[in-house]
Order: structure tokens, then sequence, then C-alpha cells
């Protein structure tokens, strides 16, 4: 049999624990954790956990931020950290610790400290940048070699953003009257699910990657705090080995997110890109036209050089002929003298005579016989001649 004291009430028991929690606790502590669950309607309802090495959860409890706490807490944790209170950050709050008889034991968030966040996010952005490194895909994106005309762009980014319009705007209507045809990927730009929402917009270009020239992600008009997507891991990777070039706009002046410092080309805003492009196609066209310029240059100096060249043969040729014509003119002349030396004409002038008989010369007396009439030639005329008998 067991004794028993004076039962108590429930109601009793727990004021008791809570007359001791009070008595024996301070006011309030400063705890670490992670929040792995956040609900904000007025007042912020977290779940905070503590993890072990191997990622089971070692301890867990409620915490409540009241309102009118909250509405001072939340703006100065993002002004100091440029993130908002999300869920798997790490976080430093001050808290007083609560017993209800109804919804047990609880925290009543009264502080928080933004510099142990700062601390974990940079931590946590430092240990992506290394592992990228150690993989060995930081700088694959800057060794893809860009098109000469990039004209063919996938556009990644949310259909209803000004950026997105900002964007259009400026590249469809550029100073160079370029044509450019881009094929728009929705996708979100903000809020947790965003990564994973940008990664499958990659994949899906990447089914159809021979279609298009350059990728572009563009986002205008979000919060800063949404930049912290874009230290994510996974996007990182994937945007770090697509094999496209890609081309991001999704920055603000002083804020430079992992996949910036992954894909091929980064500017601060959509129409930073889109200058950056018609840029590129200025370039491009100012390379052609110097090309022009000088194939021109090129074709004009080889007609001169094979205009020269073919007036130095002419010359050459109508030279050639007149040393010809004039040597065959020689030759014709000493042929005509010497002709002239050896012409019957000449002989007779110089007194000689040609005999003939019946048309042959006669060379010697045995030629002719008695009776033929001899032709005698001489230079002014024929004079006819009869043969007598010998006596």
């Amino acid at each position: 049999m067991y004794s028993h004291s004076t039962p108590q009430t429930l109601s009793s028991l727990c004021l008791l624990i809570s007359e001791v929690l009070e008595e024996g606790l301070a006011p309030s502590y400063w705890v670490r954790a992670e929040i792995a669950a956040l609900s904000v309607k007025g007042h912020c309802y977290m779940e905070l956990v503590e993890k072990s090495g191997n990622q089971s959860i070692a301890a867990k409890m409620r915490a409540t931020c009241w309102q009118q706490t909250y509405n001072l807490l939340a703006p100065y944790f993002e002004s100091e950290t440029g993130q908002r209170l999300s869920i798997g950050m790490q976080v430093l709050l001050e808290v007083e610790i609560s017993f209800h008889s109804t919804y047990g034991m609880s925290l009543n968030i009264i502080g928080i400290d933004p510099s142990y966040t700062l601390g974990d996010l940079a931590r946590q952005r430092q240990q992506t940048i290394q592992r990228l490194r150690e993989e060995g895909v930081m700088e694959m994106q800057r060794l893809l070699p860009l098109p000469s005309l990039v004209r063919r762009i996938a556009v990644i980014s949310s259909a209803d953003a000004a950026g997105y319009g900002d964007f259009q705007h400026q590249l469809l209507n550029n100073r160079g009257a370029y044509h450019f045809h881009t094929q728009l990927f929705p996708a979100l730009m903000q809020g947790e699910q965003s990564p994973q929402s940008i990664i499958q917009a990659l994949h899906t270009i990447a089914e159809e990657n021979e279609a298009y020239d350059v990728v572009v992600i563009v986002r205008g008009g979000g919060a800063t705090t949404d930049l912290r997507n874009f230290d994510d891991y996974d996007l990182a990777c994937h945007c770090a080995q697509f094999p496209l070039p890609i081309i991001a706009g999704i920055g603000h002046t002083r804020d430079i997110s992992i996949v910036d410092m992954v894909v091929h080309t980064s500017v601060k805003t959509p129409t930073a890109v889109a200058e950056w492009l018609i840029q590129h196609m200025d370039t491009q066209a100012e390379r052609i036209e110097q090309l022009s310029t000088r194939l021109q240059q090129a074709v004009k100096q080889s007609v001169q050089h094979h205009q020269n060249h073919l007036h130095n043969l002419l010359q050459a040729i109508r030279f050639a002929t007149q040393q010809r014509l004039y040597k065959q003119r020689s030759k014709l002349d000493l042929w005509k003298k010497t002709i002239e030396l050896h012409s019957p004409e000449r002989i007779y002038r110089m007194g000689y005579t040609l005999t003939t008989v019946d048309g042959k010369i006669v060379t010697s007396m045995h030629d002719v016989i008695a009776g033929q009439t001899l032709q005698t030639h001489t230079a002014d005329g024929v004079i006819l001649s009869e043969v007598l008998p010998k006596k």
C-alpha cells in the first residue's frame, strides 16, 4: 500500500511550478537557437530548435514575440542584417521563460542580437563559396565563349516584375535597332521557394539550350533581404555549371550574391543587363565595320596592284613588240639589200647580160645550135640574135 500526501489539483501544481520557476530563474536569458518554424499573425510565433552534430534535434521549444515587441525588433533586425527573420536562420534571442497552466512551457522573446545572425550568415556564405571552389566550379561560366552576336535570349524573371519590364523596354528599343528575340521562363524571384523555382527554369532552358545564345536572370524592385536566396548553394552550383553563358542583374549597388560571383557576367540592374547586351552588339557592329573597311581597302589595294601589274605587262609587251618589229624590220632591210645586191637589174646595170634560148639560160656554146634565136637580156631591153653555123 502506498501512502499519499494530500493530493493537489492540476492547476495548483501548475501554479507551484510557475512559482518555483519564477523564484529560481533569472528574469531573462540569452539563448542561441535555429528558427524551425515561423508564423506572423500580428504576434510572431516561432519554434526554436537546437541540432546536434548529426543534425538530429537536441532541444525544441515554442517562442512568442508579442506584436508590440515584434514591431520594434523585426525592423531593427532587418536594417542591421539586411535579412528578414526566416526559417533556418540562426539567432541569438533574449527570452523570458514562461509557464502557463494551459499552454505549458514557452519563451517570450524580448530582444535579439543581429550581430550573431550576421556572423552565422557570413559563415554560411563563406562555407558555400569555399565548397564551390573546392568543387572547381567557381570559374566555369567565365570560361564559356560568348557568341559574337547575342540575339536569342532566355530570360528568367517574374512575369509581372518591374525589372523584367524595364529590361524588355531597354533591350527592344535599343539605339542600334538590333533585333533581339527574348523568351521568358517565369520563376519566383523572392521567397523561400525562389532558388528551386529558378533551378527549374534553368532545367527547362537546358532541354532546348541550342535555341538560345545566353541566359539572363533579372530581378528588380524586390527587397534587399531577398538577395539571400541567391546565396543558396544549389542555385549557385546550377548556375556555375550551366552550358550557356548567364548574365545576371539581380543585385543592388552594394550587394554581391554568390550567384553574381559564379555567372559569366554580373551587372547590378535589369536595365544594366540590357545595356550590356546592346553594348556588346555595338562592339560587334564596330568590329564588323572595321573589318568591312579593311576588306574594302584590301580589295582596293589588290585591284590597284593588279592594275599596276597589268600596266607594266602592257608596257613590257609594247616594248617587246617594238623591239621585235625593229629587229624584223632590220632583217627585212638586210634581206632587201641582199636581194638588191643580187638582183638581175643590178647585174644588168653593171654591164652584164643574160642570154637565153627557148627560155633556157645559155651558159656554154654547146647549149645552142645554128639557126636558133638567142635572147640577150640587158638593163634596158632584149636583143635578139641568130646562131650562125660554124665556119
